[in-house]
């Protein structure tokens, strides 16, 4: 009885779907409008439910990228199927392969920064500075701005979840049990992070992706300079008040950076650099400029993996060696660090990028892009963008608001650059940053801790949304 009414229940749901779809068909005249139908909204639930794991990883444990790699192939699948006994066998392939395409240039450029990141890490330049900053016998006072400080200009380089994360390795080794000072700091850091990668195409996957668009140029996302530091010190100096006057005790550092770390750093800058010449004056991909900065770090890891000789001299031990090769133990392995890439970020973009697409291709991005960027105007919607990038993260927000193509002024391109940056700082979950310092703070940053700081940090957007609109009026 029940196997009966299950196949009822199918057949009368496919008799649905298929009249929505054929109606669609005839009124599309070749272009199928999927939002309507059984499809489309299977679709769109089925986003929901993968974005809601992702969310929720904090207490399920469970990798983000699992449930929208899964989405993403259940969404094409569906679209390609109804494309396929509608006689359009090629039109869901053409779109997918424009995904993959995008996908591919964000994931090629992304896994060299990774690599040159792991490779700093891997030559101790990362532990080098948090235990110079450990032991330096500073109040957490002057720890509160010096990290925050930090943060907010290397995150334009070293992007801002791998800032954030290492400024979080010093307040954790310096604040110890304080965890006061462990939360304040987490959520400046955060904040200072996330504010000091919205005005540079390297500081944050979306402005790497509005680059990689060719919609704002290298230079000009340096105007979101001054709008970016409104929104860290806003919020900074009003939880500044609330940082305990207490100095922690100080230590002796004796961590040093190994052989050939400085080089790593110069050919990183040369890397970007290589990549923004590609860009700017060869009009091509920037990842082929990142893809040839990753030659100049296999061909240097080359020469250290040659002359690596872990303290041993000509003449057999040398103690002189040894001292200047302190733990460097392991010749140096670019393949190591290709391999230690955040993987799950990875794949979580591509997921993304797909899931999005694909509910682009179905229709829904066309009708949203109607109500915000048509009915509500520019402005508007980019504001709500920052507040949506702080549910529901901001990078398929943005690829979705780059998948719209809706017609907006540099000025424009410029706020949603900075509200879809900042905008996920409001929540501790609206960042891959403020997500990764929840799990790295072993529970004394939490997402109600960031919470009760919601007014101030709201009060930093209002104010460098209003800065931008002032300062860089000329592009409007």
């Amino acid at each position: 009885m029940i196997y009966k009414l299950g196949t009822i229940i199918t057949q009368l749901l496919l008799f649905v779907g298929v009249l929505g779809i054929d109606s669609a068909l005839a009124a599309g005249g070749g272009e199928i409008d999927l939002t309507t139908s059984w499809v489309g909204v299977g679709s769109l639930a089925i986003f929901v439910i993968a974005y809601a794991l992702v969310i929720a990883e904090e207490y399920t444990h469970m990798r983000k990228s699992k449930p929208v790699l899964l989405a993403a192939g259940i969404i094409w699948g569906l679209i390609g199927w109804v494309y396929a006994s509608n006689g359009f066998t090629h039109a869901a392939e053409i779109a997918v392969r424009h995904n993959i395409l995008e996908y591919a240039e964000l994931f090629l450029f992304l896994l060299v920064a990774m690599t040159y990141i792991n490779s700093m890490d891997e030559r101790q330049v990362f532990e080098t500075l948090r235990s110079k900053l450990v032991c330096a016998g500073f109040s957490f006072r002057k720890l509160f701005w010096i990290t925050g400080v930090l943060a907010f200009f290397l995150s334009p380089v070293a992007d801002n979840l791998t800032t954030a994360m290492l400024m979080c390795a010093v307040v954790m080794a310096i604040g110890r049990d304080n965890v006061k000072f462990i939360g304040l700091a987490c959520i400046n850091i955060v904040v200072a992070a996330n504010a000091g990668g919205a005005f540079s195409p390297f500081g944050d996957i979306t402005t790497l992706m509005v680059w990689q668009k060719g919609l704002v140029g290298f230079t000009t996302f340096f105007n979101l300079f001054l709008p970016s530091v409104v929104n860290w010190l806003v919020p900074a100096v009003i939880m500044s008040f609330a940082v305990p006057r207490v100095s922690p005790e100080s230590c002796v550092a004796n961590v040093q950076m190994k052989r050939g770390a400085v080089v790593v750093m110069l050919l990183f800058l040369l890397t970007i650099a290589t990549a923004v010449s590609f860009h700017n004056f060869l009009h091509l991909p920037p990842m082929m400029g990142m893809m040839t900065g990753l030659a100049y770090l296999k061909i240097f890891g080359f020469y250290l993996k040659k002359t690596h000789t872990n303290g041993q001299g000509s003449a057999g031990y040398d103690p002189e060696k040894a001292e200047e090769r302190l733990g460097d133990t392991v010749a140096f392995d670019v393949f190591r660090n290709v391999a230690r890439a955040e993987w799950d970020t990875l794949m979580f973009f591509y997921g993304v990028v797909l899931c999005v697409g694909g509910l682009g291709f179905i229709g829904y991005l066309g009708i949203v892009s109607q109500v915000m960027y048509v009915d509500w105007g520019p402005t508007a919607a980019n504001v709500m963008v920052g507040v949506l990038s702080a549910i529901f993260d901001n990078i398929p927000v943005m690829f979705a608001v780059l998948t719209m193509e809706p017609e907006m002024s540099m000025g424009h391109w410029l706020q949603v650059t900075l509200t879809a940056g900042v905008g996920g700082s409001m929540l501790s979950i609206g960042s891959a940053a403020g997500v990764a310092l929840m799990g790295q703070s072993k529970g004394m940053y939490t997402f109600f801790g960031h919470l009760k700081w919601l007014p101030a940090i709201a009060l930093g957007y209002a104010a460098s949304i209003g800065v931008h609109l002032l300062v860089n009026n000329r592009f409007f």
